[in-house]
């Protein structure tokens, strides 16, 4: 016997990468930055430590972090809502507009824990192939009856980014809220937040793990219209950010110096890796993300499982209609040294 709704049984659930517990482990398969958070961050939790602020509730909408998103994109602060990372954002906007049997769209292959989100509300996943070249069709990224479009760009598993000028084309053909998923935006070359003023269906999420190094504080935030904005605070729970995590953002978003030596730092280190993975036989697209993703070439499954044996994890992604293939995190330099030094004997072998 179950006591859990009939959809929630038939769900298979989403399943995070692998968290080793120890430290030995190389660990290039969860796009965690390589490099520490600004130390501004750890001064500001500090600060809010000494100041015994934990003994209050956090402000329920954040307003200091809106403030500092806004002024950062140049927006207004009504057009910023805070979540417990951008997952918690991609939940609340799923739960705000769609519901049994309506239709959600999201490209394929791409982030999968948009169906698990359309499975929890009893919608219907419709997943779009990409072309060959990575790119999406409006005419095609289509369907009667959507109340909701999905699109992380850059993209995972592949990296690769659709350009500004076919992210308007999609949204004008769209009419429902288009979500433009900027998780890895801060290693890409452009980013959407500039469609919002023409096209005000979209919502655009970004993720404090990836660009800012803080995977390990849950935050992230979304920029749309504010009548889109007002209603989604409707749906998020009463205090979804902690202080701690709203301070640490705050400051992150200052020193934006530091973001963009780091940014610098995985961007050289992104194209060595790209060129190692194609010398191996690899069909390596150009990443705009802090990953590299390696389809073809040498079977992904048996060199996983090698990697893994040697304290290195990467991801192993599997989509249906493709083959599996490598998803593997840029480092810091001296990671990937490892990581090449060991990967090359056993391609060579494979």
């Amino acid at each position: 016997m179950s006591y859990f709704l009939p959809h929630i049984d038939r769900m298979s659930g989403y399943t995070p990468g692998e968290q080793p517990r120890g430290f030995d482990t190389l660990k290039l398969n969860t796009n965690e930055n390589p490099y520490p958070p600004s130390p501004k961050v750890a001064e500001a939790i500090s600060a809010a430590l000494a100041d015994h602020r934990l003994r209050r509730y956090p402000d329920p909408v954040g307003k200091v972090f809106r403030e500092t998103a806004a002024q950062l994109h140049g927006v207004s602060p009504e057009m910023i809502l805070a979540g417990n990372g951008s997952d918690d954002l991609l939940t609340i906007i799923t739960r705000a507009f769609a519901g049994p049997g309506d239709v959600i769209l999201s490209p394929t292959p791409s982030y999968i824990l948009y169906r698990t989100l359309a499975e929890l509300q009893g919608a219907r996943i419709v997943e779009i192939p990409f072309n060959a070249d990575w790119s999406l069709e409006s005419a095609v990224f289509h369907h009667s009856q959507v109340k909701l479009a999905f699109l992380p760009n850059p993209n995972s598993p592949s990296g690769t980014a659709i350009s500004r000028h076919q992210l308007a084309d999609l949204a004008s053909s769209l009419d429902c809220p288009f979500v433009i998923d900027e998780a890895y935006a801060d290693f890409a070359d452009d980013h959407a937040i500039d469609l919002i003023a023409d096209h005000p269906n979209v919502i655009v999420t970004r993720s404090f793990s990836k660009g800012y190094g803080l995977a390990g504080l849950r935050l992230g935030y979304l920029i749309a219209n504010p009548q889109i904005v007002e209603g989604l605070t409707k749906v998020k729970d009463s205090y979804n950010c902690d202080t701690l995590s709203l301070v640490g953002g705050v400051a992150a978003l200052l020193d934006q110096p530091y973001r963009n030596q780091t940014r610098a730092k995985v961007r050289a280190t992104r194209a060595r890796l790209e060129s190692e993975m194609s010398a191996l036989g690899y069909e390596v697209p150009s990443s705009q993300a802090n990953f590299v993703w390696c389809p073809g070439g040498p079977p992904a499954e048996p060199i996983y499982q090698a990697l893994k044996d040697q304290g290195i994890l990467v991801r192993l992604m599997k989509y249906p209609g493709y083959e599996p293939g490598l998803r593997i995190t840029v480092g810091t330099d001296q990671e990937i040294d490892r990581f090449l030094r060991t990967v090359k004997p056993l391609v060579s072998c494979s």
